[in-house]
């Protein structure tokens, strides 16, 4: 039987659980200027298994445009009660927020929820009946091991005078407010371009053609190589069968391998699978009985609730650091780690946790605190979906999920990952196309990942001329400007639109990232550079500040100057000329 609670809050907020086994209040613990935050208290008289239990809340649905919430990449419309595609986050599943914004990009709501841990169910949803907007949170959707008591924080934004990004990233902000979910150090390395052996090589790993790729990439301003996966095994089925024991059958002499990467003064980072056993490696037999689950269609996934996985995980990390002096590592497939349908929740068999959610937090705790004790500025990445506050306790890289060859979805990802992750560095998906793909639309892979730091997958010995070119003008100027592009005052504009137009500002100087025949919008910055990532030969502009002189200098994407001069720029709309994939220097004269 549900028992449903009304709180006398404004939004009115009903409580819905399934059993009365706990007593569950909602305080109102602050109201500043339309941020509310409260106090969600749980508890039992005893040990017991909770049920779901659900705020529900509705507000009427007037200038609303669309919902951001993590994973709805391509799909941020307004949803309705009937479909029913819930936000589910946990410690390494993306981040318990979602945004409601208006047709002018404000913020009609922002909710989210300092359980960055446990699993959490969110949605807003329009329903048809009445034209309001339902908006929930449900907690203990997912099995939970038995409990006496629990607390977590929501915070509802209703301001309506700003932009829905800086809901967004207030709310990030307020996560690092909490001490169970203080980001980690950024080390200068997780802010440098990085090529990644990935999209070209995949398993089939040649140390000669590497320490060549690598030459080509430090001269042209590449600072870290990622040797993913395929180090480990000499298969090449694109499988797991081999992950587990981490021994490099393929590169015999790892340590002599790294130190000819620093000789080219570059950084070097491996790829680990965290969870995945295969069943073909020597610790599955060591660890057999000790998996989340054995049916992944993968592999067998490490229990984290077992210290001797945990210590066994932390020893192959600190070893290899300590072994082959590594810089930097990429710990995949971290969201695998769940509750599966065979996972029992319970401390029997040697598990010091019974709750999977909590023991991948303390698993990635004790591996970090391992590392940083051998390489304080130890550079990690991780990659969507597992980039919310719990993972920026542990990684100080967060990549956008793979999208290769897909310049659009590479923007939106990046765009998506940089609005949450504070100053966490934001890497794009690694770079790549056909090598016989023109220049202009080669460089769009580039420009549309601009806005986080590069990452590159290409051949770079085998490419023509006129990419090297490319690649090298483009790189040059993301590190001559990394400080504002990363660091600057960011808004990702028209959501429903992928993110037509992308800018960042610092100091008087605007980074303008266009991508589709619309208006820019300036208004009497110092600097403006604008990227024309699109097929058009022009970009329009209209100037909120007062017409000015500008010098005016233009680039095409291989970085030939096309032109160099003084313009008048009006107040109001001015078209300008530009090279497809080129850009636009604009300084005040």
């Amino acid at each position: 039987m549900n028992i449903i609670k009304t709180q006398n809050t404004d939004p009115e907020i009903r409580i819905i659980q399934e059993d009365a086994a706990f007593d569950t209040q909602l305080d109102l613990i602050s109201d500043q200027q339309d941020v509310l935050i409260y106090k969600l208290s749980i508890k039992a008289s005893q040990p017991s298994e909770p049920k779901p239990i659900t705020l529900k809340w509705k507000l009427p649905s007037i200038n609303v445009k669309g919902v951001w919430k993590c994973g709805s990449i391509y799909d941020k419309r307004l949803q309705y009660d009937w479909e029913l595609n819930h936000l589910h986050t946990r410690v390494s599943v993306d981040a318990p927020v979602i945004s409601v914004f208006g047709h002018d990009e404000n913020n009609v709501i922002t909710f989210a929820c300092s359980d960055a841990i446990n699993l959490i169910e969110m949605n807003a949803l329009l329903r048809e009946e009445d034209n309001h907007l339902y908006c929930h949170l449900t907690f203990f959707q997912e099995r939970h091991p038995e409990i006496e008591s629990y607390e977590a924080q929501i915070r509802i934004d209703i301001r309506n005078a700003i932009l829905y990004s800086q809901s967004l990233q207030d709310v990030s902000k307020w996560w690092e407010s909490f001490a169970s979910l203080k980001p980690s150090p950024v080390p200068p390395l997780a802010r440098m371009p990085l090529y990644s052996t990935w999209y070209q090589f995949h398993q089939s790993l040649d140390e000669d053609i590497i320490l060549e790729e690598c030459k080509i990439a430090a001269s042209i301003g590449y600072k870290l190589i990622i040797l993913d996966d395929g180090w480990q095994t000499m298969d090449t089925n694109r499988g797991y069968d081999y992950t587990g024991d981490w021994e490099p059958d393929r590169f015999p002499d790892m340590s002599g391998f790294v130190q000819k990467i620093h000789a080219l003064r570059m950084k070097f980072g491996l790829w680990f699978s965290v969870p995945f056993c295969g069943k073909h490696s020597k610790a599955y037999q060591r660890f057999k009985g000790k998996f989340l689950t054995e049916n992944h269609r993968w592999a067998p996934v490490f229990d984290p609730r077992y210290p001797e996985v945990r210590e066994y995980l932390i020893d192959i990390y600190t070893n290899a650091l300590k072994n082959y002096k590594l810089d930097a590592f990429k710990l995949d497939f971290i969201d695998d780690f769940k509750v599966y349908p065979e996972t029992e929740l319970t401390k029997a068999d040697g598990r010091d946790y019974a709750n999977v959610n909590a023991a991948v937090d303390r698993l990635m705790t004790d591996v970090m605190k391992a590392l940083r004790a051998i390489k304080p500025d130890i550079a990690i990445e991780f990659r969507q979906q597992y980039v919310g506050p719990a993972m920026r306790k542990f990684g100080n890289m967060f990549r956008a999920f793979d999208c290769p060859n897909d310049a659009v979805s590479n923007r939106i990802r990046t765009a998506d990952v940089k609005l949450l992750c504070g100053n966490t560095a934001v890497h794009s998906d690694p770079q790549t196309w056909h090598r016989d793909e023109t220049v202009e639309i080669a460089a769009f892979q580039v420009l549309n990942g601009f806005f986080g730091v590069p990452q590159m997958s290409v051949y770079l010995r085998n490419a023509p001329k006129a990419q090297l070119d490319m690649i090298k003008f483009y790189t040059k100027y993301w590190n001559e400007n990394a400080a504002i592009l990363l660091d600057g005052a960011f808004k990702a504009i028209n959501p429903l639109a992928n993110y037509p137009v992308l800018q960042t500002e610092k100091g008087g100087h605007l980074i303008v990232g266009v991508y589709d025949n619309v208006i820019v919008e300036i208004n009497g910055q110092e600097k403006i550079d604008l990227l024309n990532a699109k097929v058009s030969d022009h970009i329009v502009i209209r100037n909120k500040g007062k017409a000015d002189n500008y010098k005016m200098t233009t680039w095409n994407c291989q970085g030939v100057k096309t032109h160099d001069g003084v313009v008048m720029i009006p107040k109001g709309l001015i078209e300008f000329e530009v090279p497809v994939s080129g850009m636009i220097r604009l300084e005040r004269a």
